[in-house]
């Protein structure tokens, strides 16, 4: 199983970015998807996640009412609308992969996910 994230780049503080994420090989069963990030000398936080069925949506508070996250089109993707950054948002974002829990749960917990994409980094300047 791998994944793919792509969108990360450099915007100005109060501009929007979209990360895309893609899983490709094969799963056995539902799996949640989530992001997290990473900023330097920092601790992996989540920064957002959706169930399988895409009716369960979690967010860190820090992005709450700024960040969406998405699962449009085939479960294999997800996507990650950013607005409103900040340049505390700076950071190397990761998507990632859990099949623990229910098809209409999502996991908070980084522990609780199995697989994870190579990371994108977002970069907001002030």
């Amino acid at each position: 199983v791998q994944l793919q994230a792509s969108g990360g780049g450099m915007v100005p503080a109060g501009g929007s970015l979209r990360l895309s994420c893609v899983v490709s090989g094969r799963i056995a069963g539902s799996y949640a998807m989530g992001w997290f990030r990473q900023a330097p000398g920092k601790e992996r936080e989540f920064v957002a996640a959706i169930s399988w069925t895409g009716g369960s949506k979690y967010y860190g508070a820090s992005v709450t009412g700024r960040f969406t996250i998405s699962r449009d089109g085939p479960k294999n993707t997800t996507a990650l609308q950013m607005n409103s950054l900040k340049p505390e948002d700076t950071a190397v974002y990761y998507c990632a992969l859990s099949t623990y829990g229910r098809a209409w749960l999502a996991s908070r917990k980084k522990e609780e996910y199995e697989n994870w994409g190579q990371g994108t980094q977002v970069t907001v300047s002030s």
